[in-house]
């Protein structure tokens, strides 16, 4: 049967709108398509949204909270996971390679991409909605287009360190801290690129007190005292390395403010 290019357009559009990042349904029993035998690789379906050569969301930001993902270092090559990929905020900076190989437009390069949003749509065991730069960037050159016309596509992928060269570890603060309510968004950590637990010390303290989770990469931590800075923070990853990041927030912080601290984990 012949499509129309209106017919196509009408397609793909329907597509970007299905397989839109939401937090709606929860995945179901579905296996992604076994195209491969590679042990190093894994089979996966890919979607993509937002606009044919953004960053995915309108606001360029997305359920982990991070901040303009279409700049550097994200670049606009990001995604939202599925459950086993998202982990309810805790894959949240992951970094994986990803490539398809069984479509004509198809390059076969394994591309990289960061887990910045989440969507719950059942397409597969495992599921990248990408965002429309990351799903052209598969294609081979001159290509993007018609890859990106496929709409869902079996692609592979694999877990690879993030590399984020010339930069460390940044804290930025989140609107409505205060000196009982402290929120912080975690960003740019090599290595897992991904954080399970962050610890906040006080001046003149010698322990560290939990933070807790907030959503996404953004910690928080509500305090029956009025908090004293400067603050070091404490970030722990995936595979338990920690790092300290000494009077990273300074005694006269602001809410909305960028820290950088001086730390970074190996890649």
């Amino acid at each position: 049967m012949a499509f129309s290019i209106s017919s196509k357009a009408s397609l793909v559009a329907l597509f970007s709108l299905v397989f839109t990042c939401v937090a709606g349904a929860r995945p179901g029993n579905f296996s992604a398509s076994d195209f491969t035998a590679d042990p190093n690789w894994e089979a996966a379906r890919a979607t993509w949204y937002g606009a044919p050569t953004g960053a995915g969301p309108d606001d360029d930001g997305g359920a982990c909270g991070f901040k303009n993902v279409n700049q550097y270092p994200f670049s606009s090559m990001t995604s939202c996971g599925n459950e086993p990929l998202f982990k309810d905020g805790k894959g949240c900076g992951s970094c994986y390679q990803i490539r398809c190989l069984n479509h004509p437009a198809c390059s076969g390069n394994p591309e990289t991409v960061i887990i910045t949003d989440m969507n719950y749509y059942p397409v597969s065991k495992y599921h990248f909605d990408l965002s429309g730069t990351a799903f052209g960037a598969m294609a081979k050159p001159g290509q993007n287009d018609q890859l990106r016309h496929a709409g869902i596509i079996d692609i592979q992928f694999k877990r690879v360190p993030c590399n984020f060269p010339g930069l460390k570890v940044t804290f930025h603060v989140e609107e409505g801290s205060n000196p009982v309510y402290f929120a912080v968004l975690v960003e740019y950590e090599d290595g897992d690129g991904d954080v399970v637990q962050v610890d906040l010390m006080e001046a003149n303290s010698q322990s560290w007190t939990p933070m807790r989770e907030s959503w996404g990469s953004i910690w928080r931590l509500d305090s029956n005292h009025r908090l004293t800075a400067p603050f070091s923070l404490r970030i722990t990853n995936e595979s338990g390395k920690q790092l300290v990041a000494s009077q990273v927030i300074p005694a006269n912080w602001a809410p909305m403010a960028v820290y950088r601290s001086f730390v970074q984990y190996s890649s």
